[in-house]
């Protein structure tokens, strides 16, 4: 684990050691990846990127380095899908092979006794953020599970990780927190069933009942992607100015950057509040309505993420169960008001069709390619990682929200670039993130599509919707159709 990661550290390099750290499972077996595992994989051939997760969790006090490794090792045995490798498949494919036991690593920071507990907390979060982008796996010598125990002045204090998103989606990473935060030592007990695992999922989707949901799904798909465009933006050139996007060899392609407001966070808890919807779904209406406003385009086909963890034995299986499914919303000559009831109905039709095999969804995107005459791809994803969590949204009952407290709040919007990202394969990719209280917007995008500017005043736009909209339910998109121009 020593490398640039300890060395951008904000205490330079940290004294490192690595312990190992043995482990036994119940489970061990060889199975196809799941229909969750190659989307996932697929995703991270097309783009270069892992989509690795980090965490962290504050240790009890007095905790030594035993009691980390034993938290780990509760971990790898209880969870078939923390020992799972890939290894060569049957006609050149691949499989995945879950170890009965084996050994992994927990490697030990220990942070100079004279750094404060403030900075220790710091040093902590800026670990949980900059280990996953920077930790490359291999994935047929690696276990899908990393993590580190921060040591300070002679006692544990933070346990940081990263999980790869091949073995779990968030859903999954939240259980995965909960069983460390409970450190359970037990597996079941007597007579009580065991949850299903990774390669339960993989081989029931394999049987009749799971393959005809998924011929239903792709039905949803062929009709959702027949009549794209070729891209979700191919239509809006971007309007390259100096130094906004790339212009000649060495430019920067993709770009990053995060908006954070809670004005927009209050403002789109009263629209759910009198459109009797959730969070979720006016975050939704109102992304797609900045989109329009700042590009022009009104009848958007948009990625979005479904758990799955609804449908039966679901739950609270440790594998990557959400998988991407597709909208349909046309947010001209309408209000905003309308517009959410339209994402409702739209969001949840997606999500029951969002459980499919997708090499078959390969199969029907070549077809329709070849039917169109030219080849077609959904370019455009909002992810909103609180849909993926399995939890009562702990703001849902704050009470009526006023205008005051919304214009209160304004000043506290922020937008601050990211710089550069390496690589993508969509040409937008915007990230609701998990934050209380904020609507918390990273954004990633393609500057030949979309120039900074662009997407400054798209990510602007989502408060300005949002607060328009607020106190009134005639609000309209101020979006217009190509008939009405």
């Amino acid at each position: 684990m020593a490398g640039r990661w300890l060395e951008s550290g904000m205490f330079g390099q940290a004294r490192h050691e690595r312990m190992a750290v043995p482990f036994t499972g119940p489970e061990s077996g060889t199975a196809p990846l799941s229909w969750g595992q190659r989307a996932i994989w697929q995703d991270m051939q097309d783009s270069g990127n892992q989509f690795n997760m980090g965490g962290m969790f504050e240790l009890p006090g007095g905790s030594s380095v035993q009691d980390a490794a034993a938290r780990l090792r509760g971990l790898m045995s209880r969870h078939a899908a923390l020992r799972v490798r890939l290894a060569a498949g049957p006609a050149g494919g691949i499989c995945q092979q879950v170890a009965g036991s084996g050994q992994t690593g927990l490697d030990i920071l220990t942070i100079p006794d004279d750094v404060s507990q403030a900075g220790l907390a710091r040093y902590a979060a800026d670990l949980m953020d900059t280990w996953p982008p920077r930790l490359r796996l291999d994935f047929h010598r690696d276990w899908p599970l990393r993590m580190a125990v921060l040591r300070h002045r002679g006692a544990c204090t933070h346990l940081v990780w990263v999980l790869s998103h091949l073995v779990a989606d968030g859903g999954a990473h939240l259980l995965l927190l909960d069983d460390l935060v409970a450190h359970e030592t037990a597996g079941p007990g007597p007579g009580e069933p065991r949850r299903p695992d990774l390669l339960d999922v993989a081989r029931r989707e394999q049987e009749p009942q799971l393959r005809s949901l998924s011929t239903r799904a792709l039905r949803y798909w062929e009709a959702a992607l027949r009549d794209i465009p070729a891209q979700t933006f191919s239509g809006i050139p971007a309007q390259v100015s100096a130094g906004s996007g790339p212009q000649g060899q060495g430019e920067p392609q993709y770009w990053q950057a995060r908006f954070s407001s809670p004005a927009a966070h209050l403002a789109m808890q009263a629209i759910a509040s009198r459109t009797r919807t959730d969070a979720t779904r006016v975050t939704l209406a109102v992304i797609a309505t900045a989109i329009g406003r700042s590009t022009g385009a009104h009848r958007l086909t948009l990625k979005v993420m479904a758990s799955n963890r609804f449908r039966p034995g679901m739950a609270d299986v440790i594998a990557p169960i959400a998988q991407n499914s597709v909208v349909t919303i046309d947010v001209a000559d309408t209000s905003v008001d309308e517009l959410v009831a339209r994402a409702r109905g739209a969001s949840l039709t997606a999500s029951m069709r969002a459980y499919y095999d997708p090499d078959e969804l390969g199969e029907v995107m070549a077809r329709l390619d070849a039917e169109r005459g030219y080849r077609a791809r959904v370019t455009c994803r909002v992810n909103d990682q609180r849909a993926m969590i399995m939890r009562p949204d702990e703001e849902a009952d704050v009470g009526e929200v006023t205008p005051e407290q919304v214009r209160q709040r304004l000043a506290e919007t922020s937008l601050t670039s990211l710089g550069v990202r390496e690589n993508m394969h969509e040409q937008a990719n915007i990230l609701v993130e998990n934050k209380p209280g904020v609507v918390s917007l990273h954004m990633m995008w393609d500057l030949r599509c979309l120039t900074r500017q662009q997407a400054g005043q798209l990510l602007r736009s989502v408060e300005e919707i949002a607060v328009e909209a607020a106190f009134d339910p005639a609000a309209p998109t101020l979006v217009r159709s190509a008939r009405a121009r």
